[in-house]
């Protein structure tokens, strides 16, 4: 005796052992032996073999016509004998009563189930609905094989093309677009990306990289709203006897910062540090304040940048010379001789801003000589600097005491040997294309201008800092616990201290027309200036306020990912320099060790890049350069020779970094899943 008999929504057949009451111990044609509950079984026969029965009836059930079918079967609930009866012959043969059972189990949309072998007619608008998305399903199943062939020829259809970022970044895996770069990728054994790149889908490198970091941070778009800038309304009195100047590059458009320098000569100088203060127009959740926090800083890129904040918002609050800007800003009283600290005071003010100095067109001529020796001349020194010489020398003289003095705190001197890279992009004066000329200098850290600045910007933050946790005022704080490795530089709403810069506390607060967090502590610090004491009760922020955490995780995420593209930017333009340039071969420095070889950093570029072989950490080598992939920003390296003699001990020259780890930007990897589907450093002013 046979039967057939349905296992985990299947239908088997085997050979019956024996038989009990409610079950029977049943042999497939495997040997495998199993129980079978007696109202699973919905055949017995003695012949033929089950294996032939089964065979035979998948194949007449494949010839049936379900239309048919569903027109012959009775409207209530019925048995599959009863649907062959009606379907084939009032005395249905085996094979029949098999395939009227197969066909109805496999056709849901057709016939529901009612229990074991029973069935029930779908409802007719349900059926068309069913049949419709069935045809539908089959349209996109045809679409999607088309697709997969036209890229497998190297041809990109335009709906890919369209869904390209989608595709590679935040695929919706249900999707034909997807699933034709999964088919095609697979059909010919080709990476996702490198198909794409072969069909034509990619416009250019650059683009690719542009528009990748746009659909994963600004999918709207960058433009902004329409805002309009609320005018200061505070009658701020007029900072009497300040003449203030700034110190940026050519290119910044957000003047965030000036300085300026009294009493030069009286034994009491008090150095000025102003700041824009757009936090005295502004208010959180206001329309501009939305826009800012969404975007929690200014992107910035070789050649280009997404600001924070309008161009009319930032050129109502900028510090431009030849007017009175109001700024928060912050007196430091020394000691003219010894340059010791003797007080501080904020000030909610307007500043004459009389001079808006560059750091490129005055590098080479505000030198250390310049500045420490009043008979030094150093070739035509522009009138602005010249004005400013005086102040600017005692700026230098304090800037070196300051660094100093944090250098003690830290426990050995701040690392500045490696040199800032200023990209320079020529051809195109509007959004860069990729095709522009790219120029590469080099300004060494720690140049007398760049000394200057920082050092005031860390005594402004760490001041105000500190204020701020002496009156219970929250704020965003930067600490680093030791120096140790390992151990980073984190945010925080509390004042620690910061041992990377060797202060107490450290609260960024000098930018806020570029960065949210510097806005936001503005806003506590307004409160702390006119409040005093009970600032804590009128700042828009309290203690352990949510909000303020959300801001912080936010700015956080925004910053780390917009670090990450400038670096991959930087990245992209230094190996179009290499190809303009011609450059097979660079002069490089062992950095560390990596499985099957190790990276250098070039000796005159901002490129970090692997090479094969085990190097000695700190070897000067003579590179050759291998292809060079600007989709991957990829480029390898094989060392030609060693330019220096090996050192007896390496580690002990090398102490451990300063800083916060260097975030290297280095070749990137993009996989689709083809299952199936269903860091500016602390101590500058930027």
């Amino acid at each position: 005796m046979f039967v057939l008999f349905e296992e985990a929504g299947k239908y088997l057949g085997g050979r019956v052992l024996s038989e009990a009451e409610a079950s029977a111990q049943v042999e497939l044609d495997t040997g495998k032996r199993v129980k079978v509950k007696g109202a699973n079984i919905v055949l017995r026969f003695e012949k033929p073999a089950p294996a032939e029965l089964i065979g035979e009836a998948r194949a007449l059930a494949a010839t049936m016509d379900l239309d048919l079918a569903w027109e012959f079967a009775s409207e209530g609930e019925f048995g599959f004998a009863d649907l062959a009866s009606d379907y084939f012959s009032d005395k249905p043969t085996l094979a029949q009563q098999a395939a009227a059972l197969f066909a109805l189990f496999e056709a849901p949309h057709y016939f529901r189930r009612a229990g074991k072998g029973r069935f029930k007619k779908a409802p007719a608008e349900i059926l068309q609905q069913a049949l419709a998305a069935i045809e539908k399903k089959k349209v996109v199943q045809a679409q999607i094989v088309e697709w997969a062939g036209q890229l497998g020829e190297g041809i990109c259809p335009q709906p890919i093309r369209e869904q390209l970022y989608k595709i590679l970044f935040k695929p919706d895996k249900n999707a034909p677009e997807y699933k034709a770069v999964v088919d095609a990728s697979r059909a010919t054994q080709r990476p996702p990306l490198e198909l794409l790149e072969r069909a034509g889908a990619i416009d250019s490198p650059y683009q690719f990289h542009w528009r990748r970091f746009l659909f994963e941070n600004f999918p709207k778009g960058t433009g902004f709203p329409a805002l309009a800038a609320p005018p200061i309304v505070d009658d701020l009195p007029l900072a009497e006897g300040v003449q203030a100047f700034s110190v940026d590059d050519s290119q910044t458009t957000e003047i965030d910062d000036a300085l300026s320098v009294q009493g030069l000569g009286s034994g009491t100088v008090t150095v000025g540090i102003h700041i824009a203060a757009p936090g005295l127009a502004l208010t959180p959740g206001s329309a501009i304040d939305q826009v800012a926090r969404a975007r929690m800083s200014t992107v910035y890129m070789p050649g280009h940048k997404i600001t924070m904040l309008p161009d009319d918002v930032v050129s109502t609050y900028t510090l431009l010379e030849g007017g009175d800007r109001p700024a928060v800003s912050l007196y430091a009283r020394f000691d003219e001789t010894t340059l010791e600290l003797q007080s501080t005071e904020t000030k909610l003010e307007r500043v004459p801003i009389v001079a808006n100095l560059r750091h490129d067109q005055l590098d080479a001529v505000v030198t250390q000589p310049w500045l420490e020796d009043v008979a030094f001349t150093n070739g035509n020194t522009p009138e602005a600097a010249a004005k400013l010489r005086a102040p600017l020398s005692f700026l230098f003289r304090l800037a070196k005491q300051l660094k100093a003095q944090r250098e003690v705190v830290r426990g050995k001197p701040e690392n500045f040997n490696r040199p800032d890279y200023n990209f320079r992009l020529v051809g195109n004066d509007g959004e860069p294309n990729g095709s522009e000329q790219v120029q590469i200098t080099t300004r060494q850290r720690g140049a007398p201008l760049d000394l200057i600045v920082s050092e005031a910007m860390i005594l402004a933050n760490s001041s105000w800092g500190g204020w701020l946790g002496e009156l219970g005022v929250p704020g965003l704080y930067r600490s680093q616990a030791s120096l140790a490795p390992g151990i980073k530089v984190r945010m925080g709403t509390r004042a620690l201290p910061h041992a990377g810069l060797g202060v107490k506390s450290y609260a960024w607060s000098t930018s806020p027309l570029r960065r949210y967090t510097d806005l936001v502590n503005q806003w506590q610090i307004i409160a702390a200036a006119r409040h005093g004491k009970t600032a804590a009760l009128a700042a828009p922020f309290k203690p352990k306020d949510a909000d303020l955490f959300s801001i912080l995780s936010g700015f956080d995420a925004a910053y780390a990912t917009y670090n990450a593209y400038q670096g991959g930017m930087e990245r992209f333009w230094t190996l179009k320099y290499l190809e303009q340039q011609g450059i097979t071969e660079l002069e490089a420095t062992v950095i560390k060790d990596i499985p099957n070889g190790a990276l250098v950093r070039a000796d005159t570029l901002p490129l970090v890049f692997p090479v094969a072989g085990q190097q000695e950490r700190g070897a000067r080598l003579r590179v050759k350069l291998g292809e060079i992939d600007e989709i991957a920003l990829d480029v390898h390296g094989t060392v030609l020779e060693r330019l220096d003699a090996p050192k007896a001990d390496v580690a002990a020259e090398e102490e451990g970094g300063d800083e916060e780890e260097e975030e290297v930007a280095g070749p990137i990897a993009i996989a689709v899943d083809l299952t199936d589907s269903e860091a500016a450093p602390e101590n500058t002013p930027a």
